[in-house]
């Protein structure tokens, strides 16, 4: 079920809808003081969130992206599907972060980490308990080299069970070893089977370093999904060092962020790029992007525009949860 859910979505539009943004009062995407409105209420964000949702289906998006730590992001998700009797959205969330903010945007610490099977066991839970059967993706949030998922049998035990169940079984990554970590994932089998079939990473024109390993794991079956494809929002409203961006935007009769995923939708082996939309407004730019057709030339002129992994992370990890 899950993997016919996930194909419909490709089939789409391939853009889908990261709830990050809104399922909590605070996050690193910039410009979020003029996104958002002032008051950041649970009921005002749960009707942004809705209004995203209302204007993603309507856009024919068809991926819906959330995670344990979002905030009450799975359950504001849940109202709405309840609330208009979805049935062919597919839904994707992740386990592995917990929300420790309490709707504080001035919390010291808004999410700690924890990879262990007793944290899988209680977090599939509470995602049951709010999306029920509808769960097609659950995906290890943020993995990296040093995660013990990697080597927890226990663990790969309790979600192969899970992937006989239905539920399409994967990993999102974070950091300058996104490629390493897809690769060591991509090894792991039960009884002779790759146990995650579906990855989630950071890819975008200054941040490229995972795209071969994404490729990859595509070639071997894996639903490739992208996130950050605007760089926490550096891509949306670029800096004057990222002109190249804004030239062919113009030429293009586009916008800086429809160009800026368009070029990652360029690469057949990606399935589904997240939008991380915070306003209707820029949902709809961000749609825009499959049908942008970015030429060979422009193509090479934004790869020139990455970043060593490691520069592109150490500014990544200076943003302010705002």
């Amino acid at each position: 079920m899950s993997t016919d859910a996930l194909q419909a979505a490709r089939n789409a539009s391939r853009i889908g809808l990261g709830l990050a943004a809104v399922g909590r009062p605070s996050y690193i995407n910039m410009n979020r003081r003029r996104d958002l409105p002032s008051e950041r209420s649970v009921s005002a964000m749960r009707t942004r969130t809705h209004e995203l949702l209302d204007a993603a289906y309507d856009l024919d998006v068809r991926y819906v992206d959330v995670a344990r730590s979002y905030g009450l992001a799975e359950k504001f998700l849940a109202e709405w599907l309840d609330l208009n009797n979805v049935q062919d959205m597919a839904i994707g969330s992740k386990w592995g972060y917990t929300y420790t903010a309490n709707w504080r945007p001035d919390a010291a610490t808004h999410e700690v980490k924890d990879h262990s099977l007793s944290t899988f066991s209680d977090q599939l839970l509470e995602t049951r308990g709010l999306l029920g059967e509808r769960l097609d993706v659950y995906q290890i949030h943020s993995l990296t080299p040093e995660s013990p998922a990697l080597t927890d049998i226990a663990l790969h035990e309790r979600l192969a069970v899970l992937a006989d169940s239905g539920t399409t079984v994967g990993f999102s990554t974070s950091g300058p070893r996104q490629a390493h970590t897809i690769e060591a994932a991509l090894a792991i089998e039960i009884n002779g089977e790759p146990l995650f079939r579906s990855v989630q990473s950071t890819f975008n024109v200054l941040e490229t370093s995972a795209g071969s390993a994404l490729r990859e794991a595509h070639e071997r079956g894996c639903f490739v999904i992208i996130k950050e494809g605007l760089a926490n929002g550096r891509l949306a409203e670029p800096h004057e060092s990222l002109s190249t961006l804004v030239e062919i935007a113009e030429h293009t009769h586009s916008s800086t962020d429809a160009v800026a995923l368009a070029a990652i939708l360029h690469n057949p082996w990606v399935d589904v790029v997240l939008s991380g939309a915070a306003t209707t407004e820029q949902l709809a730019s961000n749609v825009r992007a499959p049908v942008l057709d970015l030429d060979e030339n422009q193509i090479s002129a934004l790869n020139k525009l990455t970043e060593p992994a490691e520069h592109y992370w150490q500014f990544r990890s200076t943003l302010n949860w705002q």
